[in-house]
């Protein structure tokens, strides 16, 4: 019997939350550059901080196995040392009302948005290794009963090179290649570094696929084909949000302040 990848939707909690970098929110790395007005921030976004639980129960009608779910570590750790204990409670619940709709909840641990108060050369630094594991076992045993699994980093070769060579994201580098390669190494550090912790490691999901939902439907057919090997696909994603890092594609939109399901009959067949 072929072997099947479980399918997870994605959901990108700074593009989607709402609540970020503006007075007296969680501070990350795109504040500068939205400070100096080079790009829009996600302002309110789609607000899913407070109604995270309304999209979620529209997703097992769209055949997924799952959602993956990014927590915020400026949200979680908005200042050095600050812990806001009632931001991990809010993860809690919305990974434990996905799991009571019988949806498995995979984490991203870091994403694009990375606290401010790391610096924009953040994977540069030695001491991103200890901040990294200390944020990542502090999620993972506070939700680790409510979750199926972690991904340590949402897209680590992006930061890479669209960080220090393509200048399109923080630090906003181009042609840095002795840097690139530095932040590589980096990465490669700490991703051994949480395989091998007891707290982290086990939790680490096998082999994850990420797909955007804007190729053509000949293209995703070809991904699910291929990916047999793959422990789970991330289809990126249930909203397209807003800000920096919004996805290129959401299969749900809202209508007079509703939900819905915005998606062709062929492509709900591809996914399901």
């Amino acid at each position: 019997m072929e072997r099947r990848p479980r399918l997870f939707i994605t959901l990108e909690g700074y593009a989607v939350e709402g609540g970020y970098d503006g007075p007296h929110q969680p501070s990350t790395c795109f504040r500068p550059t939205l400070a100096l007005g080079r790009h829009a921030g996600p302002g309110d976004a789609d607000g899913l901080w407070r109604d995270y639980e309304k999209v979620l129960d529209l997703v097992p009608a769209l055949g997924f196995d799952g959602v993956r779910l990014s927590v915020e570590w400026a949200r979680i750790e908005p200042r050095r040392g600050e812990v806001d204990e009632v931001a991990l409670a809010r993860y809690g619940a919305v990974a434990r009302h996905a799991r009571s709709l019988g949806l498995g909840v995979t984490l991203v641990l870091v994403d694009t948005a990375w606290p401010a108060w790391l610096g924009l050369e953040a994977w540069l630094l030695p001491w991103i290794v200890p901040h990294v594991l200390g944020h990542a076992r502090r999620v993972v045993s506070t939700l680790d009963d409510v979750i199926t699994g972690v991904v340590p980093f949402a897209d680590s070769r992006a930061l890479v090179t669209k960080g220090f060579m393509e200048g399109t994201l923080p630090p906003w580098r181009r042609d840095a290649a002795s840097d690139a390669t530095f932040a590589a190494q980096q990465f490669e550090v700490l991703t051994a570094s949480l395989a091998a912790d007891d707290v982290v490691g086990p939790r680490i999901v096998g082999l994850v696929r990420t797909v955007p939902l804007n190729l053509s439907l000949a293209a995703i057919a070809a991904v699910r084909s291929s990916s047999a090997e793959c422990d789970e696909l991330h289809f990126r994603s249930l909203l397209q949000g807003c800000g920096p890092t919004a996805a290129p594609a959401g299969l749900l939109a809202k209508t007079k302040g509703e939900w819905s399901a915005q998606l062709s009959d062929e492509l709900r067949a591809l996914l399901a």
